[in-house]
């Protein structure tokens, strides 16, 4: 997929599913992902503990080695340098699931990507990935807080179909669980 994104200063952005080597620019892109969307929002302490371990290269070295999970990056066209990505995999949320139903685990872009369009299409491209591997149902969790998050899920058709604590270093804050039939 290409994307011209003018207002952001990328020209262009690709999007193609991850190879093993990919890990690195995941790691990057997540970490900053993570601090540009909760710096002043979560503790400084508990953004440090979560990338340590959720957004390390070996976090997603082990899900780029497993068959059930699906991940595809974007990147600048000029440099090939990341700007987001997408990672669906096996359900792990705290709703009653069933055969048929995967969970958009991440979908992040840089910051100043944000309305460009570049969410939609990485989210295109996890919504056809489930429906290639059969499921019938795309579950997610975003943070109670988020209502730019919350506000483009409900655009994509996905609803409320339960609550979670997710734990954040020594923090638990509030997510909201959404799903949408693919």
């Amino acid at each position: 997929m290409d994307i011209s994104i003018r207002e952001s200063g990328i020209r262009d952005v690709t999007i193609r599913r991850c190879a093993a080597s990919d890990a690195p620019a995941l790691e990057l892109v997540g970490r900053a992902s993570f601090l540009e969307t909760y710096a002043g929002v979560l503790q400084a302490a508990d953004i440090l503990a979560f990338c340590e371990t959720e957004h390390a290269a070996a976090r997603y070295a082990d899900w780029l080695a497993r068959q059930d999970y699906r991940l595809w990056i974007a990147e600048a066209a000029a440099g090939r340098a990341p700007v987001g990505y997408a990672v669906v995999s096996p359900p792990d949320l705290p709703v009653p699931t069933g055969e048929g139903d995967l969970e958009l685990k991440r979908i992040y872009t840089l910051h100043r990507l944000h309305g460009s369009g570049l969410g939609r299409r990485l989210l295109d491209a996890a919504l056809e990935g489930a429906r290639q591997a059969g499921a019938r149902r795309l579950l997610l969790g975003v943070f109670g807080g988020n209502d730019r998050a919350k506000a483009f899920y409900a655009r994509q058709g996905f609803t409320q179909a339960g609550v979670r604590r997710f734990q954040v270093g020594a923090n638990a804050y509030d997510d909201l669980v959404l799903a949408r039939t693919l």
